[in-house]
């Protein structure tokens, strides 16, 4: 799964929408409720679907970084920059039975430098145990791996999430993560986003993790 930088939110959304569509429509039968808001230009900003099976809800543009578990750095305000669907947060939530993920994401900008920011939430992120910082898939410094067995490189992983930024922060285990991600760093200022990531149980035999 690949949620570039600058589609973080849309990519992920494409996927979604594509695949549930799908799976609401099969289950009609069972009876479905969907629910959808519009915003102002008309666009699907906010979808929920229940079946009796699961569901999916989506929200756009109410997420902040207490939902995400995380302090606003200091004088941060929420970026201006958007992704393609003019979305600067969203929450994503789909399960059926067992199966449950969960994606909150929200971005923020400052004037301030990444290695500032970076610091801030290095010691924010502490609460959430062993922190490990990323240029890329590559870990910068020691841990390279928290105790629960994230890395920066989940390559090898069946339940991987690529966020596809220039630095970032992880803690937490494969299942579940928080993220602190530089979209942008031009010396003018950094745009960060802050991520709460939750994965199912794989599949495909893996074992359920405590965290």
């Amino acid at each position: 799964m690949k949620i570039a930088r600058n589609a973080i939110l849309s990519a992920f959304r494409v996927s979604v929408f594509a695949s549930l569509l799908g799976v609401g429509i099969a289950v009609l039968a069972l009876g479905c409720s969907i629910a959808v808001d519009k915003s102002k230009n008309g666009e699907d900003k906010n979808v929920k679907i229940d079946t009796p099976l699961g569901g999916v809800h989506v929200t756009s543009d109410s997420t902040t970084a207490a939902d995400v578990g995380l302090p606003v750095y200091p004088g941060a305000k929420l970026s201006t920059k958007k992704d393609k669907d003019g979305d600067k947060s969203a929450d994503i939530h789909f399960g059926f039975g067992d199966w449950q993920f969960r994606l909150k994401v929200v971005k923020y900008q400052t004037s301030d430098s990444s290695d500032q920011v970076l610091a801030f939430y290095k010691k924010a992120l502490g609460r959430y145990g062993d922190v490990i910082r990323c240029s890329g898939n590559a870990a910068v410094g020691s841990p390279a791996t928290t105790r629960e067995g994230l890395a920066c490189d989940e390559s090898g992983s069946s339940k991987k999430v690529n966020l596809d930024m220039s630095q970032s922060l992880k803690a937490g285990s494969k299942r579940h993560q928080h993220i602190v991600g530089i979209e942008k760093d031009d010396g003018a200022g950094t745009v960060f986003s802050l991520v709460e990531l939750d994965l199912p149980i794989s599949s495909g035999g893996d074992k359920e993790e405590s965290n």
